[in-house]
């Protein structure tokens, strides 16, 4: 079985979000089933309804945490000395050689990945082109709009 990569901080915001969902959310939606159970019958209580199934997508979303932090494997980004080469963990500064717009991401695991926070997956197709290069480098990938070009301004590791 393969164990997915994860960053430290990645682990640790996980982690924490397992923790709310435990000690805070978990009791506030069994409290509020007790409620609804208390306003009698249950077939046409839209309160109970909407409780319980609040209660499913968090007891899921409980067991997919678990599930996901017992197998994933954490690399600690500040213990990597790669050098200047982009390897898993680092920021990159981009800018778009068509356009001039600079960007930054960070690549991370498939686990942690979110692009609204510029976290992008180690699989994704920008990252693979990424993986190895250094500051200076240009580069393409084929992004869904077609072919894009950057040029790899910095590359860190925090």
């Amino acid at each position: 079985m393969s164990r997915p990569p994860i960053t430290k901080i990645g682990s640790e915001r996980l982690r924490a979000e397992l923790e709310r969902l435990k000690s805070a959310d978990r009791p506030r939606i069994i409290a509020a089933i007790a409620e609804a159970r208390a306003h009698g019958d249950l077939k046409e209580n839209a309160e109970y309804h909407a409780a319980r199934e609040l209660q499913s997508f968090t007891e899921g979303r409980i067991a997919q945490l678990e599930a996901l932090l017992s197998t994933a494997e954490v690399i600690d980004v500040a213990q990597l000395k790669p050098g200047n080469r982009v390897v898993f963990g680092a920021t990159v500064d981009l800018e778009d050689e068509d356009s001039g717009v600079a960007v930054t991401y960070q690549i991370v695991g498939d686990l942690e990945a979110d692009i609204k926070q510029r976290l992008i997956a180690v699989s994704s197709p920008i990252a693979r082109a990424l993986i190895g290069k250094s500051a200076g480098d240009s580069f393409e990938f084929t992004a869904p709009n077609g072919v894009k070009h950057y040029e790899i301004i910095d590359v860190r590791y925090a």
